[in-house]
Parts: C-alpha cells; sequence; structure tokens
C-alpha cells in the first residue's frame, strides 16, 4: 500500500493561536517567545531561520510580517524554507489602516502591491533573488460581516481602490497567497 507524504507546514509567529493541524498535515511553529504550542522559539529578525533549504510545502504568516525588522529579508528566508511549488500565505494590516499605523511594533506597512517586486520581470525584480508567483490578494474591508461586502467591491478594482479611495475608507487587511519559484 502506497504512502502519502505529509504536508510540512510552518507557521511564523502564531503566539497564542497556532494553526491547527488537518489530516496528512505536520504543522511547526516558530515564535520569538515560549508559549504552550510553539515548537521552535527562535528571534525571525536572526538570519538564519534554523530550517534546511527546502523544507516546507506551506509557509503561514498571519500578521507576523509587519513586526519583523527586514521585510525582504524575512522574505527571502521564507522563499529558502520553501519548497519550488510551495504556497505561501500571508496575511498583513492594510495600509493606510489604522490597524496598520496604532501598533507600535509595527515596522512594515502593506499596501496591494507589496510582494510584486518579488515576481519575475518586475521593474524592481533586482531587489531580490527570491520569486513568486502571486496567485491570489483580497482586501478584507472589515472584520464586521455586514461592512465587509464593501470588500466584493473594492476587490473588482483593487487598483483604483488603493490609489484613489484606500485614504478615505481604509481596509483592515489584506491577503495573499504566493507560489514560490525557484530555478531558471
Amino acid at each position: 500500500m502506497e504512502q502519502t507524504q505529509m504536508k510540512k507546514i510552518l507557521e511564523m509567529g502564531p503566539g497564542k493561536s497556532p494553526y491547527k493541524a488537518k489530516i496528512g498535515e505536520q504543522v511547526i511553529t516558530i515564535d520569538k517567545v515560549r508559549l504552550p504550542g510553539i515548537d521552535i522559539v527562535h528571534d525571525l529578525n536572526k538570519s538564519p531561520w534554523p530550517f534546511k533549504e527546502n523544507e516546507f510545502d506551506e509557509v503561514l504568516c498571519f500578521m507576523i510580517l509587519e513586526h519583523l525588522d527586514d521585510f525582504i529579508k524575512a522574505v527571502e528566508e521564507i522563499w529558502r524554507i520553501s519548497k519550488q511549488g510551495g504556497i505561501v500565505r500571508v496575511t498583513v494590516p492594510f495600509f493606510p489602516s489604522m490597524y496598520a499605523a496604532s501598533d507600535p511594533t509595527h515596522k512594515n506597512f502593506f499596501t496591494y502591491f507589496s510582494f510584486d517586486c518579488f515576481t519575475q520581470n518586475h521593474t524592481f525584480d533586482y531587489y531580490s533573488k527570491a520569486k513568486f508567483n502571486i496567485k491570489k490578494r483580497y482586501i478584507r474591508f472589515s472584520w464586521n460581516k455586514i461592512l465587509n461586502i464593501l470588500s466584493t467591491v473594492i476587490n473588482i478594482m483593487p487598483t483604483a481602490y488603493s490609489r484613489y479611495f484606500a485614504g478615505i475608507l481604509p481596509s483592515n487587511e489584506i491577503y495573499f497567497e504566493l507560489e514560490v519559484v525557484k530555478g531558471g
């Protein structure tokens, strides 16, 4: 009988609420604070991270990248430890929301275009060797279910929203789904 390989997932900085593994998943958690459910205690501002190259099928970055000192270095580490074709899921506060700027531990701000320089053939693709395909971007307007209906409209015209309306009606967060590109 053929055995299926476990999907290896890294969750970065989950704090007190780590992701719960599903059948066929092995989840490793890393955070700078020893908390229940944290497997590895490590400061993600210190490189290299304690993982081998090409180790993970998926990396979860939910509300963590905005806290790190060097965004580009963090993305390069995520790329290094991810397998070719691996998926990186990112949720961060959307700038200019009050959530992006109100936490004094936030060091980075994110817009609809924050990962574009990590795509191939982008004008600024020379910033980093880390490359990704952006599979999905979704701006979440509000955590209130009724107000979040606006997310549908915003995501129909995300460039126009980001350029002209985000300062007037700021959204709470943005979700990215990235596919790791290595080689050639």
